[in-house]
């Protein structure tokens, strides 16, 4: 059943078992930093699934039983797809995050509109440079800490826009956790993100919307990407807090 999110939305989406499902309506464009159909693809679905912070407890049915592993994040994800009546030809990615925690936000501008999806998660900040993990403390309660971002918009953009466009989509998330003085899970100030944040960008196809060869930070469209990272930020930021609060009381 559809969850409400927005009723501004124009992207089709619904929540089912865990998993938010967005429908593109037809086959787009899309750049992604995904474990399943990740980098520069047509699709039509997006799926964003929750798991269990110890993947060791995580089930692969659609009745998330337990099981040993979920295994390949690829295999795993399109098994879920599938299972949930959305084709295997998708793009999708995963995160501890509650999808109840799901957060959106719309801007539009002369007929142009950017829609984004979020989950928002920060115990596993990082501060960009930090030296990587190499040893995963197992007596460490590892929680939520994913940014899965999903923008959406009618417009078509070229492939180097696509680009701008991951761009811009770092540098107002990254702005919005520095505003919020989010520390690394180091403990040491100023993170720019988490150790797994992920992205999908998504586009008109060529002759399917309005045409934007640029999508920098100086473009009308780059300004409509930052606001709505932001947005979703901002409110995720904020119900990742709640949800940490309420998780330990």
């Amino acid at each position: 059943m559809k969850e409400p999110l927005s009723d501004r939305l124009s992207t089709r989406y619904r929540i089912a078992e865990g998993t938010l499902i967005v429908d593109l309506g037809t086959r787009m464009r899309v750049l992604s930093s995904a474990p399943r159909g990740g980098g520069l693809r047509t699709t039509r679905y997006i799926v964003n699934h929750q798991v269990s912070p110890n993947p060791g407890r995580q089930g692969v049915s659609r009745s998330n039983a337990s099981q040993p592993h979920w295994g390949d994040p690829a295999r795993y994800l399109r098994r879920i797809a599938v299972a949930l009546g959305v084709d295997g030809d998708c793009v999708g990615f995963m995160t501890a995050v509650p999808m109840r925690q799901v957060v959106t936000s719309r801007d539009t501008r002369d007929g142009i509109w950017v829609e984004c999806f979020a989950t928002v998660g920060v115990t596993n900040a990082v501060r960009a440079g930090e030296p990587p993990p190499r040893v995963l403390d197992k007596s460490i309660d590892h929680k939520a800490g994913t940014i899965n971002l999903i923008l959406i918009t009618n417009a078509c953009l070229t492939v180097s826009a696509l680009v701008c466009a991951v761009q811009v989509v770092t540098e107002s998330k990254t702005g919005v956790i520095r505003d919020h003085a989010v520390p690394s899970g180091t403990g040491h100030p100023g993170a720019t993100g988490t150790g797994t944040d992920a992205m999908v960008i998504a586009c008109a196809l060529r002759g399917q919307g309005p045409w934007q060869p640029y999508a920098g930070t100086h473009t009308d469209i780059g300004s409509m990407i930052g606001r709505v990272t932001a947005d979703c930020l901002t409110q995720g930021l904020a119900r990742a807090t709640q949800w940490a609060a309420q998780s330990r009381s």
